[in-house]
């Protein structure tokens, strides 16, 4: 009865008290994490932290992914769930998990991740050929650099030989950041700014953008926002947040599956880039009408459960 004060605050109030509980959230978890990695990994490999330097040492790369992993969850998992508690008293209604999706929404979904590569390459690549003028030659360097160095530790996360290494990085870069990252800035945040705003729209388009932001990947920001905003309005449309972590998990997943099989000599390295040139009008074309119809056929699939302005706006 104590909390139930929570429920009655304002939006702005809200994203005030979410921003303190992630802080917090973060912070605990981090702490945590590194009294628990002194048994682990050792004291001297804990306070000698590695960075990109140490990225062809094994046991630099397993302390690097131990943190990743609990980032992943005091940042993003924890938050929502807490909030969901305090907001509404029900964690599940909160953040939309208590409506299931069917079959076929799940196959859409799931052609649509995957049939956007192109299109999504596409913008990707115009994208990086982002210039600033010379006055803001300082900042393109640091977006330059900080692209670099991100581009550097995913690669060195992707590049594993074993099979077991493969189910982790799907763990590590897929299911954890398509459960987390969906309840937290759909969950939570899209929710929070589309009650602030009166407008999904708003809301989804915030969400998305402070979610790309929060990469600090600026080369590849206008792609991932997109993909936010995608994920955003499958929320919307289904009225299940089950459905934007599917289709997170698989665009995730699919570039973790993708460069094992590449390292493997399985696959063409260039399937992954497909679209990226702009001479391949025709996959390009081909992708954005596929996901057209796909979008079409997810909404029309969920028509009856998709949120309503009133529900929307709780």
């Amino acid at each position: 009865m104590a909390f139930t004060a929570f429920r009655e605050m304002k939006p702005f109030p809200q994203l005030m008290f979410a921003a303190f509980v992630i802080i917090v959230s973060f912070l605990v978890f981090l702490l945590a994490s590194l009294v628990i990695a002194v048994p682990l990994f050792g004291l001297d490999s804990v306070l000698s932290m590695p960075t990109l330097n140490d990225l062809n040492n094994p046991d630099s790369l397993r302390l690097l992914k131990y943190f990743q992993v609990v980032q992943s969850i005091g940042l993003f998992i924890v938050p929502p769930i807490i909030l969901g508690w305090l907001f509404k008293g029900n964690i599940a209604k909160y953040l939309n998990l208590h409506k299931n999706v069917n079959a076929a929404s799940v196959l859409l979904v799931t052609l649509l991740v995957i049939f956007a590569l192109p299109l999504i390459n596409f913008i990707g690549e115009w994208n990086n050929q982002m210039q600033f003028p010379e006055w803001l030659r300082g900042v393109e360097q640091w977006m330059q650099n900080a692209e670099e160095n991100a581009a550097e530790l995913t690669e060195a996360f992707l590049k594993v030989d074993t099979t077991s290494g493969l189910i982790f990085n799907l763990f590590m870069i897929a299911f954890l950041p398509a459960i987390g990252e969906e309840l937290l800035f759909r969950g939570v945040i899209q929710r929070i700014f589309t009650r602030m705003t009166k407008n999904y729209h708003w809301g989804i388009w915030i969400a998305a953008f402070l979610f790309s932001a929060l990469h600090i990947q600026f080369y590849g920001f206008v792609p991932r926002l997109l993909l936010a905003v995608l994920f955003g309005y499958l929320l919307v449309w289904s009225g299940s947040m089950w459905l934007p972590i599917i289709a997170h998990f698989v665009n995730n997943g699919f570039a973790v599956i993708a460069m094992y099989l590449v390292d493997k000599n399985i696959i063409n390295p260039n399937v992954e880039n497909i679209g990226s040139s702009s001479d391949e009008f025709l996959a390009i074309g081909f992708s954005l009408l596929v996901v057209i119809l796909l979008i079409w056929l997810i909404k029309k699939e969920n028509r009856n459960n998709a949120m309503s302005g009133k529900s929307i706006s709780k």
